[in-house]
């Protein structure tokens, strides 16, 4: 379990970074983080991506359906503007975020803000996600959290996305996605393009046109 660091004599700003597939229980590390400073009567400000509203518009909320509020933002740039005095900052589906988010924490944690920011570390393809590599590249502390697979039981580490929409970002939940393992994973996307073979088309012209 993660402890707070303690600096004895000086403010100090860092970041945190919680990481995972999807159902491995990384809000539910955020709001436990987040209480925890609120517990300490220190000043505490959770935001989100705007397109997020799969459970509610204004709240972060687990799987388990733990929540606490939040302020929806549409840019990274809005944490400058509304964090003036705060503590700390918590930042869930970072993700969804724009690439100036790991640039936007560095500022906030040399004002000496702590900020704690959960995500996807990949996206439904196994490829890191959005600005998420960056903000790993400079945390000061990285927890990986790690779901169950849903075929063999073992630790999940990937997000299989259940449809075949090609779109990277498809906000959905169990209904969209499963947890799965390494090899369940690959076996799963293996199967898909053995039955699907229009979609294997699809995904070596994608490829094709990123080279």
């Amino acid at each position: 379990m993660f402890l707070e660091p303690h600096f004895k004599g000086q403010r100090s700003g860092w970041i945190e970074v919680i990481c995972g597939s999807m159902f491995s229980g990384k809000t539910e590390e955020l709001i436990r983080r987040l209480k925890r400073a609120k517990i300490a009567n220190q000043k505490v400000e959770i935001f989100k991506p705007k397109i997020d509203t799969r459970y509610d518009e204004a709240k972060v909320v687990s799987h388990d359906a733990n929540f606490i509020l939040s302020t929806p933002i549409e840019h990274s740039s809005r944490l400058l503007e509304l964090t003036e005095g705060v503590d700390v900052i918590g930042i869930d589906e970072a993700q969804f975020f724009d690439e100036e988010l790991p640039d936007n924490c560095q500022r906030l944690a040399l004002r000496g803000t702590r900020i704690i920011v959960a995500g996807l570390d990949m996206d439904f393809r196994g490829k890191p996600f959005g600005p998420m590599p960056n903000l790993l590249a400079v945390a000061e502390y990285i927890t990986k959290v790690h779901a169950i697979c849903q075929h063999c039981g073992n630790l999940a580490t990937h997000s299989y996305r259940l449809s075949n929409n090609p779109d990277t970002v498809v906000i959905g939940e169990k209904d969209a996605y499963e947890a799965r393992c390494r090899t369940c994973y690959h076996m799963g996307n293996i199967l898909d393009l053995r039955a699907r073979p229009d979609r294997k088309e699809k995904e070596g012209a994608k490829e094709r046109r990123l080279a």
